[in-house]
């Protein structure tokens, strides 16, 4: 099983936090760092310090790590438009060497997109550009000349279809979701990868059941697909800093224990053992307190040597 780290810097990080966490968590050994894409904060705390974009946060970390794996869990298709976000894409990519994946979703926070100006339109269109954004995607990536795409929300003519990944054919695309019919189909159409954000082992169950069920219809080898879970992560030696560090998620460590990877090392990996039985391949533990490096050091030295 792969382990990743996965943040929510809307919450409260400048860059120099996301690089500090991004460098802590390649020293320590982690498969890939990845980051949310928000434009405001959740909640109703102190919202400071400002935001950062994620594409552009990416591109620096592309920069200034060697190693770890970068992308988004998940950018939203309300924010960029298809044809600027394959370029941006591509370009992050190369200036990490070919380490950059791409989480895509259709949006979910209207209160963000009100308040920037983004335009919000119902769940059904929102799929409806998802699923065009991803052809799009993968269409500019892949192609060897003039690209042209006629959609009901977008329409290219004869691009030149230069943004050229570092990695063949392009880079990972991550579709996650809890929906039972269109986000199956897209993922098992589109992505490397199928993300279930939250959960339980036997939500997983299900759910990547429907996912490989939409491999087989579309002929497509369920085993080519990655299955992954992002898990609100709490571990400490004891029950005082478990309760400490589950402040930072704002759920008790009850909770926590329920629907995350919370409690002792024994715990955590009796925890990661019941989602590799449920069918998942990588986990995305996410750390809200970004700046406890302590508790990712703890993760990698006490939990990740015993999966």
């Amino acid at each position: 099983m792969e382990l990743c780290i996965a943040t929510e810097p809307q919450q409260g990080a400048e860059y120099s936090g996301l690089l500090n966490l991004a460098r802590c968590a390649e020293d320590a050994g982690f498969k890939g760092f990845f980051r949310s894409d928000h434009y405001q904060h959740l909640g109703e705390d102190d919202p400071e310090p400002g935001l950062t974009d994620s594409w552009i946060s990416l591109a620096g970390l592309a920069r200034e790590t060697s190693r770890i794996r970068l992308g988004t869990l998940v950018t939203s298709a309300t924010f960029r438009l298809p044809g600027p976000l394959a370029i941006m894409v591509a370009n992050v990519d190369r200036m990490s060497g070919g380490r950059v994946e791409i989480g895509l979703g259709a949006g979910w926070y209207e209160a963000e997109h009100i308040s920037y100006g983004i335009p919000y339109p119902d769940i059904t269109e929102r799929f409806d550009r998802l699923a065009e954004q991803l052809e799009i995607l993968t269409g500019l990536w892949t192609s060897e000349g003039p690209y042209s795409f006629k959609g009901r929300h977008y329409t290219l003519t004869d691009s030149p279809a230069l943004s050229r990944p570092a990695q063949s054919p392009h880079p990972p695309l991550i579709v996650g979701g809890k929906g039972k019919r269109r986000t199956p189909a897209l993922a098992a159409r589109f992505a490397d990868e199928y993300n279930l954000p939250f959960g339980t082992p036997q939500d997983a169950t299900e759910q990547y059941r429907r996912v490989r069920a939409a491999c087989a219809d579309i002929g497509r080898d369920p085993e080519d697909l990655r299955l992954s879970a992002v898990l609100p992560a709490c571990v400490g030696p004891d029950d005082l800093t478990v309760g400490r560090r589950a402040g930072a998620t704002g759920f008790p460590p009850d909770v926590l224990r329920h629907i995350g990877a919370a409690g002792t090392p024994a715990e955590v990996v009796d925890a990661l053992g019941r989602w590799k039985e449920a069918g998942a391949q990588r986990v995305y533990l996410q750390i809200l307190d970004m700046t406890d490096f302590d508790h990712v050091e703890y993760i990698a030295s006490q939990v990740a040597p015993q999966l």
